[in-house]
C-alpha cells in the first residue's frame, strides 16, 4: 500500500469515526496496519507482519489456545468465525488511545477494518453482535461509550452471548451465587446501601454484611482517575449500578474497581 493510500484510508476512518462516535474516537493515534494473516479468537488477530493486536477494549469468549485444562467458554468458536468473517485477509488501521503494548509483546489497538472504501470498526462490530463485552484497563479508556452503547443494545435484543447464562448480568444480593464465580470476569447489578472511605479506599457495600455480601474496593490510584474525571464514587450510595470486573475471595465476594468505567450508574435514589 503506497503511503498517498494510507493516508486517504486513515482519513476515511477518522472521518467516518467523527460521524459515527459524535468524536469519542477522533482522537486515536492511527496507524498502518497490514493484513490480517490470522484470526486466534474473538478479540486477537495476527497481521502479515507478524504483530499479534489484542482487540482492546472488549474481550470475546475465550478457547483453550494450547491451556491445559482450559475451558471453552460458551459461543468462543463462533466469535472466532464470525471476526474471520469480518477481517482475515483485509487490510486493516490500528488506532492507538492509550498503553500500545502488553507484556506479551501484542499491540493493543482499536481496529478497522477497510471494507469496499469503507472502515468497519471490529470492536464495536463483536460487540454489537453480542460476541464480545466491553472490558477496559485504567491506561486504555478512549472510545468505550460507543462500545457501552453497543454491548446495550445486543443485551437487550439478546444476540449471542447475551442469550446464554455464562453470562449472565449478576445480582449483587446474591453473593453465594458471585462465589461460585471466584476467579471470572462478571458484570454484577444491585443498588449501593453505604459508600464509605476507610484510609486510602472506597468501599461500596451492597449488604448490611460486609464480611459476607458483595463490595466493590476501589483503591488510592483508582480514586486519583475518578477525582480527575470529577467522579465522586462516595455520591453512590443508594445509587443502582452495574459493576464490571474479575471477582475474587475478600471477606466475602468483590470487584476491585482501578477506574471510573467499571461502574455504570443505573439509577440514582
Amino acid at each position: 500500500m503506497r503511503r498517498s493510500t494510507i493516508v486517504s484510508f486513515a482519513a476515511a476512518i477518522l472521518t467516518g469515526l467523527s460521524a459515527a462516535t459524535a468524536g469519542a474516537c477522533d482522537d486515536l493515534r492511527m496507524a498502518r496496519g497490514g493484513v490480517v494473516t490470522e484470526v486466534v479468537d474473538g478479540d486477537t488477530v495476527i497481521l502479515d507482519s507478524g504483530l499479534v493486536v489484542r482487540m482492546i477494549g472488549t474481550q470475546a469468549p475465550k478457547l483453550p489456545l494450547g491451556r491445559e485444562g482450559y475451558p471453552t467458554w460458551p459461543l468462543a468458536p463462533e466469535a472466532k468465525t464470525e471476526l474471520e468473517n469480518l477481517a482475515l485477509n483485509k487490510t486493516v488501521m490500528l488506532g492507538y488511545g492509550g498503553e500500545e503494548k502488553d507484556r506479551y509483546d501484542r499491540a493493543l489497538a482499536h481496529v478497522f477494518v477497510e471494507e469496499g472504501g469503507d472502515a468497519i470498526w471490529a470492536q464495536q462490530h463483536m460487540v454489537e453482535n453480542g460476541l464480545a463485552r466491553v472490558y477496559s484497563f485504567p491506561d486504555n479508556r478512549k472510545c468505550l461509550d460507543q462500545l457501552f452503547a453497543a454491548e446495550a443494545r445486543a443485551r437487550v435484543e439478546r444476540l449471542g452471548i447475551w442469550t446464554d447464562p455464562y453470562y449472565s448480568v449478576r445480582a449483587a444480593d446474591r453473593p453465594a451465587d458471585l462465589l461460585d464465580r471466584v476467579g471470572d470476569y462478571e458484570l454484577v447489578e444491585g443498588r449501593v446501601l453505604v459508600a464509605e472511605r476507610s484510609g486510602s479506599r472506597v468501599y461500596l457495600n451492597f449488604g448490611r454484611f460486609y464480611k459476607e455480601d458483595f463490595t466493590a474496593v476501589i483503591e488510592a490510584p483508582a480514586l486519583r482517575l475518578f477525582a480527575a474525571d470529577g467522579f465522586d464514587p462516595l455520591m453512590l450510595e443508594n445509587a443502582f449500578v452495574r459493576i464490571r470486573g474479575w471477582v475474587d475471595d475478600r471477606d466475602g465476594p468483590r470487584i476491585e474497581i482501578t477506574h471510573p468505567e467499571q461502574i455504570e450508574v443505573l439509577a440514582r435514589q
